[in-house]
């Protein structure tokens, strides 16, 4: 009863769940640079994060994933408008300073005709890219990174430092951001300058990441037992090529450019090997864990959510489905409409997903709201 009473009370869901639903829907907004279904991916990520994401300072990064988003997109027009040649289209919407360059760089240009058709090939390329940050933004906005190094296997426990220090710095730079901007409107300095800010953003941003590395350090974190040498090199090797294989589906899957049955048994393999060298190392590592994050049925139904949609997009890409890449920049571009219901399937964390607990009222606000 006690377990039962655990799973269906309000609980943050495993962390782990989280990111592999935002990868997820990052593969279905890597397959295609159509706009209407990249922006059908972000609006439904932001959704997901706006029902789903706590109070903690880190849980607002997405915004800050959003704005780099919006800055990649623009320095691809912009780089796009500089470097853009009048193959890629007729219609000049401007002309450009031409800067002259050496005989060694042929065949490049700098500045000159500006066509309608360039810069719409880089809003998409840049959107496709801005909207794959966004998921990975979603991600960081949902799940602890604390708890999820908690649900690292033991057989990575030597990565368990370096995972702190990568995972903890982004939402601590959007902590520490607004906490130097909140105290600076209270010195009455309204403008803020990029010196006098990123410095002290920075640097406490990665104090606090490197603190929270050395206390698990001192609590014992990745203590070892014995383990004879043959099977330490052994769980290390198959580790190393399990983790390679997955890197290479992984980004096979990302960027389309290897066949569909190869890039799947690279995967499958590489997740194999990865598996069965984490089940056999795991014994060098002897820990307890207090509280340990469930994985229950909500879990299960996040992750699932996001294979349907990037399972939908991959489908329709190696089918070749009409609308996933455009026909042309200046072309209206057509919906299909298996991408489209399964993106929509992600929304379905929003639904299962369970409640967050409610922080506790102080004492003092609760004799003020029962007087």
């Amino acid at each position: 009863m006690r377990a039962v009473n655990r799973l269906t009370l309000p609980r943050a869901l495993h962390p782990g769940a989280w990111w592999l639903w935002a990868l997820c829907m990052a593969v279905a907004a890597s397959r295609t640079r159509n706009p209407v279904l990249l922006v059908l991916i972000l609006a439904v990520t932001g959704f997901v994060v706006s029902a789903r994401r706590s109070d903690a300072p880190w849980a607002h990064s997405f915004t800050a994933f959003l704005k780099l988003g919006l800055l990649v997109i623009g320095v691809r027009v912009v780089l796009q408008a500089l470097l853009s040649t009048r193959s890629q289209g007729n219609t000049i919407l401007f002309t450009l300073p031409q800067i002259p360059l050496p005989d060694w760089a042929a065949g490049v240009k700098l500045g000159g005709d500006v066509t309608a058709e360039a810069l719409i090939t880089a809003l998409y390329d840049g959107g496709q890219l801005a909207v794959m940050l966004c998921c990975v933004g979603a991600a960081n906005a949902l799940a602890s990174p604390r708890r999820l190094l908690k649900s690292l296997p033991g057989a990575l426990y030597e990565m368990g430092v370096a995972c702190v220090v990568a995972l903890t710095f982004a939402p601590q730079l959007v902590t520490d951001g607004r906490r130097i901007r909140a105290a600076r409107r209270l010195r009455g300095r309204t403008r803020a300058s990029f010196r006098t800010t990123a410095m002290p953003v920075l640097e406490g941003a990665l104090d606090r990441s490197v603190e929270l590395a050395a206390a698990m350090d001192s609590r014992g974190y990745g203590r070892t037992a014995q383990a004879p040498r043959a099977q330490r090199r052994l769980t290390a090797a198959c580790v190393l090529l399990g983790l390679l294989g997955i890197l290479l589906g992984v980004y096979a899957l990302l960027t389309d450019s290897m066949a569909f049955p190869f890039t799947a048994g690279a995967l499958a393999i590489g997740v194999l090997l990865a598996v069965g060298a984490m089940a056999v190392g795991r014994q060098r590592v002897s820990r307890t864990r207090y509280r340990p994050d469930p994985w229950a049925l909500p879990e299960w139904l996040v992750v699932g959510a996001g294979v349907v949609a990037a399972g939908a997009m991959v489908t329709a890409a190696v089918r070749g489905v009409n609308g996933l890449l455009l026909a042309g920049p200046l072309v209206v571009p057509p919906v299909p409409v298996l991408p489209m219901i399964g993106v929509l399937v992600g929304l379905v964390p929003a639904l299962v997903a369970p409640p967050l607990k409610k922080p506790a009222l102080k004492q003092a606000e609760l004799k003020k709201a029962a007087a």
